[in-house]
């Protein structure tokens, strides 16, 4: 008895310094509001995913986009209207290859028919990225839910707060501190990349002009660097031609990118950054000496702290009829 006692007083003392909005996420959030919710969006997920399972990276890297800025409230699906005056995060250059929001507008319809106004388009968001990795054969981790919709978008504060592909390990770790993750976080969720595809714009620069004078990375193996040359961006300005961002498995979530990675063979530089560190090389290493469900279990965690960051909850924010527009 005194054990359960002292477990329990640990585990208020921690939900306490969680705070308010991450106290307030819980298992099943919508048990009596909305029994199935959780079902029927694990069911959309089921049939429509794995007939293209490319969708899937893509709203992984959709819920990444939105927990990024202002926190996990759904702020990268609102449309500019004239009434904020403001362009919104969806048309921010970092989210201009995002694909996914007709995606979570069909979910969210779909709970909207069978409870109305009750579950965020923020929830649909987090459920919908857990579910669509699951259904690909990808890890699977916990989803409390109970986040509301924010009010506000801003484009300025998408490409200020989500980490570009040219980013190097010093930038990339205090963006991710400033959102409460450490360093294993950083190198967990960058094995996302693991699965997906990129578009030659997004790493170009490290094959034809990396510092300006019409040079290529020293950092990129070079026969990786020529292979692409040669059969993917064959010119600097290829903005269409999508590429592998784990070549040879980008269909499966493993733990090649970290392999490539060693071979210095990862796709950004912001890849090619984590083992620019020691203390981020190392725990690359190790991922790769331990059992592969190890990742993918540590993964996992990585991915609930991700979707608890700056939440909104209780009365704070909304719950949106429409996930494009704030409610009239």
């Amino acid at each position: 008895m005194w054990a359960m006692g002292q477990f329990g007083i640990l585990i208020l003392a921690f939900l306490a310094f969680l705070g308010p909005a991450q106290a307030a996420l819980q298992p099943n959030f919508y048990a009596k509001s909305c029994p199935n919710a959780e079902r029927i969006v694990f069911d959309y997920v089921n049939q429509h995913v794995p007939p293209v399972p490319s969708i899937a990276s893509a709203l992984l890297r959709l819920h990444f986009h939105d927990c990024f800025v202002r926190g996990c409230d759904a702020s990268i699906l609102l449309n500019f209207t004239k009434a904020s005056g403001n362009q919104t995060e969806r048309v921010a250059i970092p989210n201009l290859t995002i694909r996914g929001f007709s995606f979570i507008d069909r979910v969210k319809s779909v709970v909207e028919a069978k409870c109305p106004g009750v579950v965020s388009c923020a929830d649909i968001i987090a459920l919908v990225a857990r579910d669509a990795i699951v259904s690909t054969g990808g890890p699977f981790w916990r989803v409390p839910t109970g986040r509301r919709d924010g009010l506000i978008s801003n484009a300025s504060e998408a490409l200020a707060n989500i980490p570009p592909p040219t980013s190097n390990f010093s930038s990339l770790r205090t963006i991710f501190a400033s959102k409460g993750l450490d360093l294993r976080d950083l190198v967990l969720l960058s094995g996302s990349h693991t699965i997906g595809v990129a578009h030659c714009t997004s790493f170009s620069n490290r094959l034809y002009n990396f510092t300006g004078v019409g040079d290529q990375d020293p950092t990129l193996d070079p026969a990786y660097a020529a292979n692409l040359k040669a059969r993917k961006c064959t010119t600097p300005t290829d903005n269409t031609t999508l590429v592998e961002m784990d070549p040879g498995s980008f269909r499966t979530f493993d733990r090649d990118y970290y392999a490539n990675l060693l071979k210095r063979r990862g796709l950004f530089q912001s890849d090619a950054s984590l083992i620019t560190n020691s203390a981020s090389k190392t725990f690359v290493q190790q991922l790769l000496r331990g059992p592969a469900t190890g990742f993918l279990a540590e993964f996992g965690l990585s991915m609930e702290k991700l979707g608890r960051i700056q939440v909104k909850t209780g009365s704070a924010g909304e719950v949106r009829k429409h996930c494009a527009l704030v409610n009239s």
